[in-house]
């Protein structure tokens, strides 16, 4: 599926990364022409008249554990990089490239290389080769590497080779098989759990590992007020580290787990309140990069047991987007933010020309209507599975049309 003739969308509110502006953008041989307020269709052009609706690149999302493309193309994703924790583990070159070459023309999919072989965290899998296969970085998957040494030697290849270190902040001696976070919510439900100081003992480690060897980590979700001030010093002094967080982090504290309801199994578990708080802080303070969705569709097989047993995880693909216009509407971030949360910075970790509406840039543009009421309903979903912990919960902002590389998606 490629673009046969030009496209240009008139009449738009366009989120550019030098701020909103009234205008178009021109989308020719399936990258981004022109953007601005006097681009014009030209004879012979596909026209889509937005009405004074949003423009906006694709989201890039970052670090998602299952491939739903329904469920991609209702949130407005076009391109999502897949962690190494499938079936069999993306630990070797072939398996990497077969995920590299899926999901087109509509959805690009980059896989993150596995760590170590078979994620077991101690022995390096076969990195300069798997990025030779496709992989845009290198991801300990759902496990903290707990060897330093194995970490750093991890650290110092993807230097040399320029890839992003994508790691679990938990530090795994001390969380065990918990499902929780220690505190009062887990004391009076009688939940194994984890004090919360696992996140800042492994961000903390990760951190010193990254300036020692020049690697660019990501921490794929930094969750507690502790993390986020360690991250935020670090990035003041230099060290080339980011992060990212869930919807569910910023939106949901441990109180929303008191009915023992699985959706709200996560890894990490969901933090206090004062934690929570901190998430939006860091958000709208600049700390932190990426918001992601997660996504992480899990069946009944894995859902439907006692709390401690469920699996972790939410299908959170549909509903990023609308959590993060919420974030707009509270004036914690504003909707140029917003973008470079979504899709501008994980572009950028990826390598990718994409992520933002600029000249020369692929052709991944939604066409969004922030202000669109709808409520979440799990049994409508168009993800494999409908475990999210937003359900019944109403939403504002929704994509009306997808394009992926000036051709327009349709499911």
């Amino acid at each position: 599926m490629r673009q046969t003739k030009p496209l240009t969308i008139i009449e738009a509110t366009l989120v550019t990364p030098r701020g909103l502006i009234e205008g178009g953008v021109r989308c020719v041989d399936g990258l981004i022409e022109a953007v601005g307020a006097n681009v014009a269709p030209k004879n012979g052009d596909d026209i889509i008249d937005a009405r004074g609706k949003l423009i906006a690149p694709g989201l890039v999302d970052f670090g998602v554990f299952a491939v739903d493309k329904p469920a991609f193309h209702f949130g407005g994703i076009t391109r999502a990089a897949l962690m190494p924790d499938q079936s069999p583990p993306l630990d070797y070159p072939s398996r990497v490239n077969y995920i590299a070459k899926s999901g087109k023309p509509d959805l690009w999919v980059h896989p993150l290389a596995a760590a170590t072989r078979g994620l077991e965290g101690s022995e390096l899998a076969e990195i300069a080769l798997m990025r030779e296969a496709g992989a845009r970085g290198i991801a300990t998957g759902r496990q903290w590497i707990g060897d330093s040494g194995v970490m750093l030697r991890l650290c110092q290849y993807a230097a040399m080779l320029d890839l992003v270190v994508v790691t679990h902040a938990e530090d795994a001696a001390l969380v065990g098989r918990a499902s929780a976070t220690a505190g009062e919510v887990a004391t009076r439900l009688g939940l194994p759990s984890a004090p919360a100081q696992a996140e800042a003992l492994a961000i903390a480690r990760d951190i010193a590992l990254a300036e020692l060897s020049g690697a660019r980590v990501h921490f794929r979700q930094v969750t507690t007020a502790a993390g986020f001030d360690l991250v935020r010093t670090a990035k003041a002094r230099g060290v080339k580290i980011t992060c990212g967080i869930t919807p569910a982090h910023f939106m949901l504290s441990d109180l929303a787990t008191v009915d023992f309801r699985t959706f709200t199994r996560l890894s990490p578990p969901l933090r206090s309140e004062t934690d929570r708080q901190a998430a939006l802080e860091a958000i709208g303070d600049g700390t932190v990069d990426v918001i992601a969705s997660g996504h992480d569709a899990r069946g009944p097989e894995d859902k439907r047991l006692p709390f401690a047993d469920a699996e972790p995880g939410m299908a959170g693909a549909e509903t990023l987007l609308a959590m993060v216009m919420g974030l707009v509407r509270d004036e914690v971030i504003d909707m140029t933010r917003a973008f470079e949360l979504l899709s501008t910075n994980p572009a950028r970790l990826l390598g990718v020309p994409a992520g933002a509406l600029s000249a020369g840039f692929e052709a991944d543009i939604a066409l969004v209507d922030p202000d669109a009421p709808w409520v979440v309903n799990r049994t409508k979903m168009a993800a494999t599975s409908d475990n999210t912990p937003f359900d019944m919960q109403g939403v504002q902002g929704r994509v009306r049309a997808l394009i992926k590389g000036g051709v327009a998606v349709s499911d």
